[in-house]
């Protein structure tokens, strides 16, 4: 269970308010307009935005200060590649942030590789890559790192609708095989009905309680409805 207790983040004009329960394994997206916060949400839990007040809890244990501590992997809109590393380099990262891989961490890179559909291209650089492929390297890494919280941030709205709708259904697939519990921020709607169990949404600053995805649609709320131009 992630748990956040009357979480409040404050950056200057701009105020972050949060308190939910999300069980473990399940799939939630996060919506919302613009500027209203939900960067800021996934940053929190993170750790790359201190709280000004409340906690932030795994399992009933509060999460560590340091983000490399916390039992998260996140990918950002820019996937966060190394564009000096090559592919295998990059998934490499996930198991030793020095890259003085054994010969069982680089089969592990390259199993990690082959499942999500890049054998054979791990000597490339992410400049000679596809916008699929670069998101596909990233959810590599993730694989390997096998951490229990997946946080992602829009790392998929540069992709055409069918592309977008086939990285979707990867992350479904890793998730179901991993059992990790999955935050995604996203601005298409279409995103949530495809991937999540439950929505999140969040507007000027105050984040609602995750709703099953299903019931949000058949009836959203006066926010989301004005979101999704209903």
């Amino acid at each position: 269970m992630l748990t956040i207790e009357n979480a409040r983040i404050e950056m200057g004009d701009f105020t972050l308010s949060a308190d939910l329960q999300v069980p473990e394994g399940k799939r939630v997206a996060v919506l919302g307009p613009s500027g209203a916060g939900k960067s800021t949400l996934l940053a929190m839990i993170a750790g790359f935005q201190p709280l000004t007040s409340g906690v932030i809890r795994w399992k009933g244990g509060t999460m560590p200060d340091d983000p490399a501590d916390r039992p998260i992997s996140m990918v950002f809109q820019d996937n966060n590649l190394f564009p000096h590393l090559t592919v295998a380099q990059n998934v490499g990262l996930g198991v030793r942030p020095d890259l003085r891989l054994t010969p069982d961490d680089k089969r592990r890179v390259d199993a990690a590789l082959e499942r999500v559909g890049l054998t054979g291209k791990g000597d490339r650089k992410p400049a000679q890559l596809s916008g699929g492929q670069i998101a596909r390297v990233a959810l590599a890494r993730v694989l390997l790192r096998h951490r229990p919280l997946l946080l992602l941030d829009e790392p998929f709205g540069a992709l055409g609708p069918a592309l977008r709708a086939e990285m979707l259904e990867l992350v479904g697939e890793l998730t179901a095989e991993t059992g990790a519990t999955l935050l995604m921020v996203s601005h298409n709607p279409e995103d949530a009905r495809l991937l999540s169990d439950e929505v999140v949404l969040v507007e000027g600053g105050q984040v609602h309680a995750p709703v099953p995805t299903a019931q949000i649609f058949d009836d959203p709320p006066d926010a989301l409805r004005e979101y999704l131009g209903s």
